[in-house]
């Protein structure tokens, strides 16, 4: 089997994807500051900026500048942890759960039509195989 042409195959599709505006925003619900918030969102208490630094693999001074901006909009708090003052605790206002809870809606339906265009044998095949590589993505990582 030649990887290298099948890698080139779904390198060409997945750059056709990335083009189409409904994978644009895919794309963005899993990084940036939509990540941050959806992030926080999930968590029932406070979060440290460490954690969602470690959690999207990227840089502090990147989570910094994105909760920066989230701050300012009135969608996240900050506070410092008066047990540890050294730690910085994230929480999410009201305004924040509900634009989560929007942008989540967003992308689940657009995910769900997505999937139902493949039809009901493809939609569950690319999953299990998503899930598959997954799985063996985190027991064997490989330097892109």
């Amino acid at each position: 089997m030649d990887y290298h042409a099948l890698a080139a195959q779904l390198m060409d599709s997945m750059q056709a994807l990335h083009r189409m505006r409904s994978q644009k925003h895919l794309n963005e619900s899993l990084q940036g500051e939509a990540f941050v918030l959806r992030y926080i969102a999930q968590h029932s208490s406070e979060v440290l900026p460490g954690e969602i630094s470690s959690e999207m693999n990227v840089s502090s001074a990147r989570i910094a500048a994105a909760l920066n901006s989230l701050e300012s909009k009135g969608l996240i708090t900050r506070q410092i942890d008066l047990s540890d003052r050294r730690k910085i605790l994230v929480s999410i206002t009201p305004e924040g759960k509900t634009l989560a809870k929007e942008q989540e809606r967003g992308v689940m339906e657009g995910t769900a039509k997505m999937l139902a265009l493949l039809g009901e044998h493809d939609a569950e095949e690319y999953i299990r195989i998503m899930g598959r590589l997954a799985e063996i993505m985190s027991a064997n990582p490989i330097e892109l």
